[in-house]
């Protein structure tokens, strides 16, 4: 069975609110099925949405953002990271890459993600507190995405 995305999975992954992502629904830039009252994309659609040269751009602000907030905060009383990950992918191990963060995210806290697919390349982004980051960075490393 192919790997369909929740609307929050979409939005943890680009970065986007749920209500822009509504928007875009609206607009037409993206494309999903409703079942059960729950909106589910496919990995074709969410590749279609994000190479939009209109979405395109908004994830490139997006992305910049999460790493501009992490180098502007005021030190923090804890730890912080953030890692910057490309990788040279076909678009299905695109898919598997952010899949295996999007289940990451769903456990943690204090952390931001960001990811993005152009060109048979990805690029993943965390921030947030330093042990959480190097365990999800850690199990990353230890999985067999293939």
């Amino acid at each position: 069975m192919e790997k369909t995305y929740s609307l929050s999975e979409i939005a943890m992954m680009s970065g986007f609110t749920e209500r822009t992502l509504r928007s875009y629904l609206k607009q037409g830039l993206l494309n999903g099925e409703k079942t059960d009252g729950k909106w589910q994309f496919s990995e074709e659609e969410i590749d279609r949405f994000f190479s939009d040269p209109y979405v395109r751009e908004g994830l490139r602000i997006k992305r910049s953002s999460v790493v501009f907030d992490f180098l502007s905060a005021p030190k923090a009383h804890q730890n912080h990271a953030c890692v910057i990950i490309d990788r040279a992918v076909s678009l299905s191990e695109g898919t598997k890459i952010s899949a295996f963060f999007c289940e990451e995210m769903q456990n943690a806290k204090d952390v931001t993600f960001n990811y993005g697919y152009d060109d048979n390349h990805c690029r993943i982004i965390l921030a947030g507190d330093e042990a959480q980051v190097a365990g999800i960075m850690k199990k990353f490393n230890e999985a067999d995405l293939s």
